[in-house]
């Protein structure tokens, strides 16, 4: 070989992270390479360069297969390179390289490396090299595996968080304002509706603002392990690795498997029949997993319904919640009236996007306009990013700005907070008074169909928790959704809504309907506009703390008590409860009152349950027991004027 003459090919290589790391850009190869072959005397005959690419097994570089074409060719008989990474660093790359200049007669000269395959120990030495290089990256592929498994058994999912869920310090957790919508993806198709039906049903509804639902996009979301809580990790290589229980579930793993066979029953048009009602918010008392549910038909052709964790064998019959389940069941029945009369036109944004957190989300996006234009005064990144950045933030904000301002104008809609707080001072007087007439346009639970149970759970229930006493399965508590009940909770600490409370009423035991503090102008106003509608009366009582008991004659006088309310806003004035007795103002309509009311086929009764009094100064006056025309607000209206 020292007396034929060596025709050169040059041959650079650089991927980002060499560049990145040790400066190994492409004009230092050449130069350095250019100056070995001028210093040995070689014959420079060609560049190659591949720009970008690793030098993994399987990688295509377009350059050095040109290189080993002219080594065929015999247009070059020598590689001259940097370093022998710059070709491999696995031994069988290696191997088949050397065993193809061989059949060539053809070598390589490594300039760092000092290695001249024209010798057997210039092979061996390069064995060497290139098997301790390869070493080098499996113990780093395995370090960084390690890394990266513990880093996804904490939650750290390296990924785009996908719907439903968001990155909080860099941990993936629920993301609350969109999780329904997964849930109710699974669903839909777990009762037997389509991957196009469904964004059918989202593209008409406009589901979180857009119509550009596609089928492939319910299918993704469906076959998506991370809803079950697992995660696996290089799904499109040929070793995935699985990871169970990495973050918190939005789906039962028993719903998410039922999805994943569904599919050749959905192919037939194939539609679930049995609902159940708690779907997705019973979780296992010892894995905290969300349960499946299943049904059996007994021979009357009657379901029963059960939950179940396959991985702890717990098991809880639908009944046992139901017994649990049933003391909330009118209070929700009775919210749910309140919220479609009165918290839906009132505050219908505030549901799903409450004010406080479209304000929050406005401050950050006006703190991320601000870094963006700081990074490129910096000069971060040059004039075009930064205006594709900034329009980004910038429609983001246009579109906060629109929601907020759609959430001022519903906030400022008809209704008062005195006016819930009078409707249902009226709704109980109604169901006292007109007993017959108030059931007839009340829907109570056993009037919903299960379906529309189903809906009512699925809407006001966060989760029901679950324990183990012994072996036996109970309800421990059930959680409503604060972004529904938060609203409800501020309105009744202001004075605006009230709840049943147990009192000793004299020597009696009984319930009241009871509100917290109101100042005087404000609960006087209420008294005058349901004077409007029926002959209430006002009183005050003195309740005495030590005693916990109020003394006062409605039993025995057969007064009906509407409603008791604080005269003092004693949580401020004793919040440790030392003062002897408080004072508080009665609502109540006497005995003869309610019992002479007397309604004929010629009365009009339909304001006292579609209307409110008007807070309109109007002058009453009540002649047998009946009130003259008032001026009334309806409660009932149209879609377009809660809008």
């Amino acid at each position: 070989m020292s007396e034929e003459k060596k025709k050169c090919g040059l041959y650079m290589r650089v991927s980002t992270e060499d560049q990145a790391r040790e400066g190994f850009s492409l004009p230092e190869q050449k130069e350095r390479l250019e100056a070995y072959c001028k210093f040995k005397g070689y014959e420079i005959v060609d560049y190659y360069e591949d720009a970008g690419v690793s030098a993994k097994t399987g990688n295509y570089r377009a350059e050095f297969e040109r290189l080993k074409e002219d080594i065929k060719s015999k247009k070059i008989n020598t590689i001259i390179s940097l370093k022998l990474d710059r070709f491999t660093r696995s031994i069988y790359d290696w191997e088949e390289l050397i065993t193809f200049l061989d059949e060539n007669e053809a070598y390589i000269d490594c300039v760092n490396d000092d290695i001249n395959t024209t010798t057997a120990n210039g092979k061996m030495i390069s064995r060497l090299l290139v098997s301790v290089s390869q070493n080098e990256i499996e113990r780093t592929s395995e370090r960084t595996k390690i890394g990266l498994a513990g880093a996804i058994k904490q939650g750290h999912i390296p990924h785009i968080a996908p719907l439903g869920y968001k990155h909080e310090n860099k941990t993936l957790v629920i993301d609350y304002s969109t999780k329904d919508v997964v849930v109710r993806i699974y669903e839909l198709y777990y009762e037997g509706y389509s991957y196009k039906k469904i964004s059918n049903i989202f593209n008409e509804e406009k589901v979180l603002g857009k119509d550009n639902w596609r089928d492939s996009t319910i299918q993704t979301i469906l076959e998506n392990e991370i809803y079950k809580g697992d995660f696996v990790h290089g799904k499109r290589t040929k070793s995935p690795t699985y990871y169970e229980n990495v973050v918190e579930p939005i789906i039962s793993k028993e719903m998410w498997e039922d999805c994943q066979v569904q599919k050749k029953k959905n192919s037939r048009s194939y539609q679930r029949t049995l609902t159940y009602l708690y779907l997705q918010k019973i979780k296992c008392p010892k894995c905290n997993r969300i349960l499946g549910g299943k049904a059996t038909t007994k021979k009357n052709g009657k379901p029963y319904f059960y939950y179940y964790c396959n991985d702890c064998k717990i098991t809880i019959k639908e009944n046992a919640i139901n017994e649990y389940f049933n003391q909330f069941i009118n209070e929700l029945v009775e919210y749910d009236s309140v919220v479609n009369q009165f918290f839906l036109p009132m505050i219908r944004q505030r549901f799903d996007e409450p004010k406080e957190k479209l304000e929050k989300e406005l401050a950050k996006q006006n703190e991320k306009l601000v870094r963006i234009r700081n990074a490129y005064i910096n000069g971060a990144f040059d004039l075009d990013v930064f205006n594709k950045e900034t329009a980004v933030v910038e429609e983001a904000i246009k579109k906060i700005k629109e929601e907020l301002k759609t959430t001022d104008c519903a906030e400022e809609l008809r209704f008062t907070p005195k006016d819930i707080l009078l409707k249902r001072d009226i709704d109980f007087l109604n169901k006292m008074i007109m007993n017959k007439q108030y059931k007839e346009r009340t829907k109570t639970w056993k009037d919903y169909t299960r379906e529309e149970q189903a809906e009512l759970i699925m809407k006001y229930v966060d989760e029901i928790k679950l324990t183990l006493i012994g072996s036996e399965v109970i309800v421990k508590e059930i959680n409503f959704r604060d972004s529904i009940c938060k609203p409800c909770q501020e309105l009744y600490d202001k004075g605006y809504i009230d709840t049943t409370k147990p009192m000793l009423l004299g020597n009696v035991l009984g319930s009241v309907r009871f509100s917290n503090y109101l100042p005087e102008e404000e609960f006087g106003e209420i008294i005058m506009r349901l004077q409007q509608y029926y002959d209430v009366h006002y009183t005050e009582a003195t309740y005495y703390l030590q005693e916990q008991v109020f003394y006062f004659n409605f039993v025995e006088d057969n007064s009906a008590i509407v409603r008791v309310f604080p005269l003092e806003d004693y949580y401020k004035l004793d919040p440790d409860n030392k003062m002897e007795e408080y004072r508080f103002g009665i609502i109540y309509i006497n005995g003869d009152d309610y019992d002479d009311f007397e309604i004929t086929e010629a009365d009009n009764i339909e304001p006292y349950f579609n209307a409110i009094p008007d807070d309109n100064e109007t002058t009453i006056k009540f002649e047998n027991g009946k009130r003259s025309e008032i001026v009334v607000k309806p409660v009932k209206f149209s879609e377009k004027d809660s809008k």
